[in-house]
């Protein structure tokens, strides 16, 4: 029943916006908990995590859009929030209390699935430089991608956390707690909505652009994928393109000039040969020795052999973009400039 009015408004939101559905969710467990700050923490693909959505204090320095590193939640953790959905801290700088324990117990206890488990002192040095004194953490788990799971049946991965700050100890009684863990399943069921819709969109529309550029290609006109609508760019996300048919080249896009075309193609007929393509992330490591004279313009390649010895290229520019990143990488030993351990 607490989490009636949430739940309603989760579930009358419009398909389409995951963005608009993690802004209702921060909302709705900032009016259910009272917290200073809540924010939706996605996971990238390479673990590093982002905050996306925020919920916050006025007076409070704003965190959305920080990126902090994936060692901040060691896999030690991400497996626990796995098997416990809800993690409260009511007061990081509390003296911990002793666990006696029966000596007849062969193992030691695991306090894994206890709220009332204190917090690593690593884990409440990084809260209190946070100027976070008590913390509510929720889980969001959704379905694994079938290439993921390599089964039949799919298993469930971490997709985020909802993180809750406050700047002084905060207690949550069990029943608010469970009702924002019921919230935050129906969360996780409208997300994996949204993402498997998104990835079924991207699915048709590659299928879609593949039936119109094999058709063309049948009619035993390649150049066509180039001049016509849709072309090759639209089936591979890159940033050119370039067909190198009877000798004659056409591009889209950002790509090598015709003459680096030239010698891009006959070093994979000197080099790769026996191979139908080539696929990398930098032509520099493949091997290709012209690599520099390229620049910052081309970086990686995919390549295709149609006869042999015309090609299709898609080239993709350096990756290189700015990330506000929440969580510095320092040694140790290193301490701010109030001598605090970072």
């Amino acid at each position: 029943k607490l989490a009636a009015k949430a739940i309603s408004r989760l579930q009358s939101l419009p398909s389409g916006n995951i963005s608009l559905l993690c802004d209702v969710l921060v909302r709705e467990v900032s009016d259910l908990t009272g917290y200073d700050r809540v924010m939706a923490y996605k996971f990238h693909e390479d673990e590093h995590g982002e905050v996306i959505a925020e919920c916050r204090r006025s007076d409070l320095e704003p965190y959305i859009g920080l990126h902090y590193p994936a060692t901040d939640i060691p896999q030690a953790s991400r497996f626990l929030f796995m098997k416990s959905k809800v993690r409260m801290i009511c007061d990081c700088s509390a003296r911990p209390v002793k666990i006696i324990q029966d000596k007849k117990l062969a193992q030691p206890l695991s306090l894994c699935g206890s709220s009332l488990r204190a917090p690593h002192a690593c884990h409440a040095q990084y809260m209190s430089n946070m100027g976070s004194v008590a913390s509510l953490v929720m889980s969001v788990t959704i379905n694994e991608d079938d290439d993921e799971s390599g089964s039949d049946q799919k298993g469930r991965k971490l997709w985020g956390l909802v993180v809750c700050h406050q700047t002084n100890p905060r207690f949550v009684p069990f029943p608010l707690r469970y009702a924002c863990e019921f919230l935050l399943q129906v969360f996780g069921i409208q997300l994996n909505k949204e993402v498997e819709l998104a990835a079924q969109a991207r699915e048709k529309h590659i299928l879609r652009t593949q039936t119109v550029l094999c058709d063309m290609l049948l009619r035993d006109a390649p150049i066509g994928i180039f001049t016509q609508s849709p072309n090759v760019m639209d089936i591979v996300k890159c940033d050119g393109a370039a067909l190198y048919y009877k000798n004659q080249i056409w591009v889209l896009g950002t790509t090598p000039t015709e003459p680096q075309i030239r010698d891009i193609s006959a070093w994979l007929l000197e080099c790769h040969d026996g191979s139908t393509g080539l696929s990398t992330d930098s032509l520099m490591e493949a091997g290709y020795p012209c690599a520099l004279a390229l620049g910052d313009a081309v970086c990686g390649m995919a390549a295709i052999k149609i006869t042999d010895k015309d090609f299709i290229f898609w080239f993709r520019s350096h990756t290189a973009k700015e990330i506000k990143w929440g969580g510095a990488k320092h040694e140790p030993a290193n301490r701010d400039d109030e001598g605090r351990k970072l």
